[in-house]
């Protein structure tokens, strides 16, 4: 009998895989014996994937540590040179690094690592080369390579980091699709959630939800809203997700401007919900690779008001499914929001065109068998 091929799949924390990677995982558990890793116990792994599915922990930092990094890249090395896996995959920069570093040097056949953004793409100077020279060792280190958008795999092509033959993008972007018997309207959502927030039915809600960080432009959209609501009397500002660049004392000041018309909540399981309750989905980002939030916003029926960067220009069709600005432009951020909420003609169009193509274009299962056909296409 024919061994069964293994697969490895790496990330440094949990939540990657929990976002991103379950449905990979599962589908590639079908046909090969697939083992992950993170900085996690199993316990927590196992909250959400099936136990047929092997767990290593691997001691990895998200931040920069020498001595650490040395740690956990020796250990990928020790496991792979044992496991004898015909294929790895990672996501996340870190554990890509190392990830394929390892898998160089335990001469692992296959070698894939999906890019979803680069942290350099803000940065200049000295910190711009040296992050981008690690993309570089990265690709070097890597046989095969996945961006998460189309525009993102241009612009590592362009940046000479890849060459075209070597990266590959899973159907018209996203790492995973759109569970879109997830994210769909959903009105009894949209009234409970309301409800807890105090929100009437004529109010219009701008919708922020990603990790609280400069980067995501969070800052710039809380002060062009200060601007939409002196004029836009019913227009909400709802903030969601996990504070890690220590914004919160910044947003509370600006948003004692507008008593009660911004609405703070933190981490969330259930981002759906706060997306059926919401108008409009804002994400004035500095960088991103695709923002898998956007198309599942618009799964959701909201248009998104987004920076125009790559990778959000892939997931926001610009005057189809959404507007966008130049970043860090908060008056057109601002003119953005206005044109929205005073338009209710055009936000309707743009939801339903957004909403159309995160079923054309983005379904689950689409990226899902995508992956699969990718993966065994190098694995044969």
């Amino acid at each position: 009998m024919a061994r069964l091929k293994k697969v490895c799949v790496v990330a440094t924390v949990p939540v990657a895989l929990k976002v991103f990677m379950v449905e990979h995982i599962n589908k590639l558990a079908e046909t090969y014996s697939v083992t992950v890793m993170a900085n996690s116990e199993a316990g927590e792994i196992y909250s959400f994937l099936d136990k047929r599915i092997h767990f290593i922990p691997l001691p990895i930092q998200r931040k920069v540590s020498i001595f650490s990094d040395l740690v956990s890249l020796i250990k990928l090395f020790k496991i792979f040179t044992a496991e004898k896996f015909d294929c790895v995959l990672s996501i996340m920069p870190k554990s890509g690094l190392l990830t394929m570093l390892a898998g160089y040097m335990a001469r692992v056949p296959r070698r894939v690592h999906m890019f979803t953004g680069q942290v350099w793409y803000t940065k200049q100077g000295l910190s711009r080369f040296f992050l981008k020279m690690l993309d570089k060792l990265l690709v070097f280190s890597a046989t095969n390579l996945l961006a998460d958008s189309p525009s993102q795999r241009v612009f590592l092509i362009g940046e000479k980091v890849v060459k075209p033959a070597k990266i590959e993008v899973l159907g018209k972007g996203s790492i995973s699709g759109v569970d879109l018997v997830r994210f769909k309207p959903d009105p009894v959502a949209r009234i409970a959630i309301r409800q807890e927030l105090g929100l009437d039915k004529s109010a219009v809600v701008f919708l922020f939800m990603a990790r609280l960080t400069y980067a995501k432009g969070i800052i710039d959209l809380e002060r062009a809203f200060t601007d939409v609501a002196m004029t836009c009397p019913q227009a909400h500002l709802l903030i969601v997700g996990p504070d890690e660049d220590g914004v919160e004392e910044t947003l509370a000041e600006l948003s004692s401007k507008f008593t009660g018309r911004c609405h703070r909540v933190g981490f969330t399981n259930n981002p759906e919900a706060y997306m059926a309750a919401s108008d409009i989905f804002s994400l004035p980002s500095y960088r991103e690779g695709f923002s898998l939030a956007t198309i599942q916003a618009a799964g959701v029926g909201l248009p998104a008001i987004a920076s125009r960067i790559y990778g959000l220009s892939d997931a926001v069709q610009e005057g189809v499914t959404g507007l966008l600005h130049t970043p860090g432009a908060i008056g057109e951020i601002s003119e953005a929001m206005i044109k929205l909420y005073s338009d209710s003609e055009l936000r309707a169009s743009l939801a339903e065109a957004a909403r159309t193509r995160a079923h054309t274009d983005f379904t689950q299962s689409m990226i899902v068998n995508e992956m699969a056909a990718y993966i065994d296409r190098l694995v044969v």
